[in-house]
């Protein structure tokens, strides 16, 4: 039975804690020692409440969440301080005290979707398992997994129940991992960073739903995320943490308006959607100058997945449909638009990992839509590709310095020792020390990864840099970082890029020009500070409508004060 809240959504003053954490220190053992991981934290959630930590990687906040739960890898271990959730004390609890825990009054919605379902079985038997532990039989069993399809918001749920994972968007296995959440009717949802990797539109509408079910049905939310402008849209309560601490927490219009912490203000100023009130800044506007001639130019290209079958009366799946666009030698064009559609397969066609349908793609005056595999080869030189996922793109046995010269060895470019200094060139490129060429990439945290990987695509000394969604996994002071690097190196090398994001707000931090993408088609194209301005297209309005970040201005047209810069101006 779930809690009934008061109008305003909110816990009564003086209601019992739903979670009590009290001093607790949780810390990784490595070579007989414990590397603190977090330190005397104190945190309190009460009925209904949604609360939002948020911090750099590395700042103890999903080190936190596993441990109250007894989810922490091998080698951590909660080292003092008390967890009590609903009444149980979890720290320290026996796997078999914790069980009855998990699904019936915590349920958690993790990150990555492909690693939180099984992709070898169908959505609705993972969702029905979780069902049958509240002792659900029979039949109610499948009625209860379309019910909670449909809680979650997913479409049609008798045909995604049938489906695999690998079957559905990023956005409907997120909100497959929501059902599976909300099936043990649980009183407290954790949810890790459950939309960082979605675009603006889908994680708006899976953030809606999140928190409607949450006010409706009066489940706690414990919202993990990286991204404060998410968390000041969507929280009764915002905890920042820094190096395993909490350094301060309260109301958002509180930690907004005037926060005690540099951090806090290093993290506001660090947010592109949040320093501007959720308005779209374009950094650069090319509107009234002539356009460099291009280094990339695609021409009605289309792709269609599959034969189908005429005699069923079926057809292939059209990914792209006469898309048309150009990259300016020099600057930065940046594909956005929804999951799906048809944004990583155009840069695949680009880069001639993928071959088009039909249409025209020139790089650098040479077409090479139709050649073969060696016939590219020449041109692997002129553009190399920058991956979203860092880690899952290096390989963990190669040192950064193997990593960085393999392009070089595989294009036969340069011998031992002037590969080596390469290397130490590129790094020191990144902002990266020399000492790092020995490392492997677990030894680095995300960001840093991120600069080895800009490193590596580097190499061959390429004209053109492909980006796929190259700080969409960062956190935002770490990807401020990122995007400063990438100015830098163009402005330096004379780098042309193709940024693929689903960020506007970022797009506008780094890109010149823009093509807005729907269903395979572009629907809108042109100079950043014109399409972000004055969008002539409604799906382009849907994306800078959905940019998070928007609650605060609407804070500052009420005449509350808004910090919107590090400075305080």
């Amino acid at each position: 039975m779930t809690a009934t809240l008061p109008e305003n959504g909110r816990p009564e003053p003086g209601a019992r804690p739903l979670v009590e954490i009290r001093g607790l220190d949780v810390g990784y053992a490595r070579r007989r020692e414990v590397t603190p991981a977090v330190i005397g934290l104190d945190l309190r959630i009460d009925p209904g409440e949604i609360v939002a930590v948020v911090g750099e990687s590395g700042s103890g906040k999903t080190t936190t969440a596993n441990a109250v739960i007894g989810l922490l890898p091998a080698g951590g271990r909660i080292t003092a301080g008390s967890a009590v959730i609903d009444g149980v004390e979890t720290a320290g609890a026996t796997e078999r005290a914790l069980r009855p825990l998990r699904g019936r009054v915590v349920g958690l919605v993790p990150q990555d979707p492909m690693v939180g379902l099984n992709p070898t079985r169908r959505v609705g038997a993972q969702i029905g398992e979780a069902v049958k532990l509240r002792g659900v039989r029979g039949p109610a069993v499948g009625a209860e997994v379309l019910e909670l399809l449909g809680q979650a918001g997913v479409p049609e749920p008798e045909l995604r129940a049938r489906q695999y994972p690998h079957e559905l968007s990023g956005g409907l296995r997120q909100r497959v991992l929501i059902a599976i959440a909300l099936a043990g009717r649980p009183k407290l949802i954790i949810a890790d960073e459950p939309t960082s990797a979605l675009d603006v539109t889908v994680e708006k509408r899976i953030l809606d739903h999140l928190t409607g079910l949450v006010r409706e049905q009066g489940i706690s939310l414990l919202l993990i995320t990286h991204d404060l402008a998410v968390a000041a849209d969507r929280a009764d309560r915002v905890v920042v943490m820094r190096d395993g601490r909490i350094v301060e927490q309260g109301d958002p219009r509180v930690i907004l308006g005037s926060p005690r912490e540099d951090y806090t203000r290093q993290l506001i100023a660090a947010a592109p959607g949040l320093a501007h009130g959720g308005r779209v800044v374009p950094r650069f506007d090319v509107r009234d100058q002539p356009a460099p001639e291009p280094i990339l130019t695609l021409t009605g290209v289309s792709k269609t997945f599959g034969a189908g079958d005429a005699r069923r009366g079926q057809r292939g799946f059209n990914a792209l449909d006469g898309v048309t666009l150009s990259v300016p030698r020099g600057r930065t064009h940046a594909l956005v638009g929804e999951s799906g559609c048809g944004k990583t397969t155009t840069l695949r066609i680009a880069l001639g990992l993928e071959a088009p349908t039909s249409g025209s793609v020139v790089l650098d005056g040479t077409e090479i839509a139709g050649l073969s595999w060696g016939g590219l080869r020449p041109l692997r030189r002129k553009a190399q590709i920058v991956h979203q996922n860092p880690f899952a793109a290096l390989d963990p046995k190669f040192t950064i310095k193997q990593s960085i010269i393999e392009p070089l060895v595989a294009m036969r470019v340069g011998d031992r020792r002037g590969r080596h200094l390469r290397a130490k060139e590129l790094l020191d490129q990144v902002a990266l020390p020399a000492s790092y060429l020995d490392r492997l990439p677990t030894e680095l945290s995300g960001g840093q990864r991120q600069r080895v990987a800009i490193a590596r695509a580097l190499a061959p000394s390429p004209d053109l840099l492909m980006l796929d969604e190259p700080v969409s996994a960062l956190d935002v002071s770490v990807q401020e970082q990122i995007l400063r690097l990438l100015t830098d190196l163009q402005t330096e090398l004379g780098l042309s890029y193709l940024f693929v994001s689903h960020d506007l707000a970022v797009v506008a931090e780094i890109s010149h020009t823009v093509s807005v993408m729907s269903r395979g088609r572009v629907v809108e194209e042109g100079p950043v500070a014109e399409v972000f301005t004055n969008p002539r297209s409604p799906h382009t309005r849907e994306l800078i409508d959905a940019i998070p970040g928007q609650r605060t201005a609407a804070w500052a047209g009420n005449g509350k004060e808004t910090l919107l810069t590090a400075n305080g101006s």
